[in-house]
C-alpha cells in the first residue's frame, strides 16, 4: 500500500482534472470536425498561411497516414482498439499516483483524442464508408505536405509525449509499489 499524507493530492481531484481536460478537447475536436464537415466538403480548401498551412477537408477510412484504409475488417478493428485504450486510459486515472499533475492531463488529452476519433467512426459516413474527418494540412518543407489530421489526432500525440515525459520524470514513483517487498 502506497502511504499518502495531507499535501498529495485527491485521487477525485485528479479525476476532476482528467475530465477537465478531455471535455474541452473533446468539443473542440468535434465542433472543428462538424465545421470542416459543413464547410469544405465541397470546396477545394481555405489557405491560412500561404505555403505552410490549410484547412482542407479529407475523409480517412484508416488510421495514420491512411493505414489499413482498404481493409474490410479495419473499422472493427479501430473500434476494438480505441475502446481498449480507454479502459486503459480509465484504469490508469484510477492507480497513478497523484502527486504529478502531468500524468493526467496527459490521460485526458490521450482520452479525449480517442474519443472524437471513436465518435467518427460510428457517425461519419462519406460515400459509403465510414471514417474520421480530417481538415488540417501542415507544409513540413516547402511543397512537403504532412498527412491531413485533426484535433483528436493533435490531443492524442500531445497526451502520448506529455506522458513520455510523466514516464521519465516520475516512472519510479509509478514502479514503486510494484517493485516494494509483500507485506508479511
Amino acid at each position: 500500500m502506497v502511504q499518502t499524507d495531507a499535501s498529495t493530492p485527491s485521487r477525485s481531484g485528479r479525476i476532476a482534472l482528467v475530465l477537465g481536460v478531455l471535455v474541452p478537447s473533446l468539443a473542440l475536436d468535434l465542433w472543428t470536425k462538424a465545421w470542416a464537415w459543413e464547410n469544405l466538403r465541397q470546396q477545394a480548401g481555405k489557405v491560412i498561411v500561404d505555403g505552410f498551412f490549410r484547412l482542407e477537408f479529407a475523409f480517412n477510412t484508416g488510421s495514420a497516414f491512411g493505414l489499413l484504409r482498404d481493409a474490410d475488417w479495419a473499422r472493427a478493428f479501430f473500434i476494438a482498439v480505441t475502446i481498449a485504450a480507454l479502459v486503459y486510459m480509465a484504469r490508469l486515472a484510477m492507480t497513478l499516483p497523484t502527486r504529478a499533475p502531468s500524468g493526467f492531463v496527459a490521460i485526458g488529452l490521450i482520452a479525449g483524442g480517442a474519443l472524437g476519433n471513436l465518435h467518427d467512426r460510428f457517425v461519419r459516413i462519406f460515400h459509403d464508408q465510414h471514417g474520421v474527418v480530417d481538415f488540417i494540412v501542415v507544409n513540413y518543407w516547402p511543397g512537403k505536405r504532412w498527412p491531413a489530421f485533426n484535433i483528436a489526432d493533435a490531443a492524442l500525440v500531445a497526451g502520448v509525449l506529455l506522458f513520455m515525459i510523466y514516464l521519465h520524470r516520475h516512472g519510479d514513483q509509478v514502479d514503486a509499489p510494484a517493485l516494494a517487498p509483500p507485506a508479511a
